[in-house]
């Protein structure tokens, strides 16, 4: 009679976090941080069709590194949530945290239960009236949820670019500061010899949550508004605000419930592939 193979419950702990840890490390680096108008998410993207950005509800947003089908379900999941919630209950009910703590729950059930646990790294990103009422999740593969003091670094070689982000990052920065400051943060890394590299706007996906905004606070930012906050032309954030169907003023939130016509499960509808994918 075959012996089974026995490994010791720590040793396979350590195994899946190796298995996680080098998964993640593999893919390119996204920055989630907050600024005056609202919080902004740039990552490193080579596809336009695969989003690391995404929004959840109306004032929450989703960014992930890591293998796009397994975070790409986690998505949805949320979606489905939040809108059966807002739905059932009130939009207003609909909290980042309820959230973070859903996906945490999830993956903390996969890490414990599967053979092989979600190579992912995700930060669930509410905003506020203020930036200090900002509120920015990141969830690890293993269900770990921590409260992050408004600005994150996700994938590649993250504790590098969040240095770069401690000495730089100010909740006061306008969204074209705010910009530069995060594309600088991702370029610090990744180049020959360690040394500093170039990154084009084809190769970012940048988008935010507008504080100023009532009902779905979420817009991608793409094309001649995105090289224009790179640039640091003047006229830049109004560009982008043009660029994505933005009020010519800006819009004081209320605390009045606000429904909009669409939902943020819309974009499921779009043809995406549902395997593998950038990084």
């Amino acid at each position: 009679m075959a012996m089974q193979f026995y490994a010791s419950p720590e040793q396979i702990m350590r195994d899946r976090s190796e298995l996680a840890r080098k998964g993640i490390a593999r893919g390119r680096s996204a920055v989630v941080l907050s600024y005056s108008g609202g919080v902004l998410f740039v990552a490193e993207n080579l596809s336009s069709a695969l989003h690391k950005v995404s929004e959840i509800y109306d004032r929450i947003g989703f960014a992930a590194v890591g293998r796009y089908n397994e975070f790409e379900n986690l998505r949805r999941a949320g979606v489905r949530m939040a809108d059966l919630n807002g739905l059932s209950y009130d939009r207003r009910d609909v909290t980042g945290r309820a959230l973070a703590n859903a996906f945490a729950q999830t993956l903390g059930a996969i890490f414990t239960e599967q053979s092989k646990p979600f190579e992912v790294e995700i930060c669930v990103a509410e905003v506020g009236a203020t930036a200090d009422a900002d509120e920015l999740y990141r969830l690890t593969y293993d269900g770990s949820v921590n409260d992050e003091p408004g600005r994150m670094a996700m994938g590649g070689q993250a504790e590098a670019i969040t240095g770069v982000l401690k000495s730089q990052h100010r909740a006061d920065m306008s969204l074209g500061e705010a910009v530069r400051v995060a594309v600088q943060a991702l370029s610090t890394v990744g180049g020959e010899g360690g040394a500093a590299r170039t990154i084009a706007a084809n190769q970012l996906e940048v988008a935010v949550l507008d504080r100023q905004r009532v009902g779905r606070t979420f817009r991608r930012i793409t094309g001649a508004a995105l090289t224009a906050l790179l640039d640091g032309d003047a006229a830049a954030e109004g560009q982008a605000a043009d660029a994505a169907g933005g009020p010519a003023e800006p819009v004081v939130p209320t605390t009045e419930g606000h429904k909009p016509t669409s939902s943020a499960g819309s974009a499921d509808l779009e043809d995406r592939p549902a395997e593998g994918g950038e990084r």
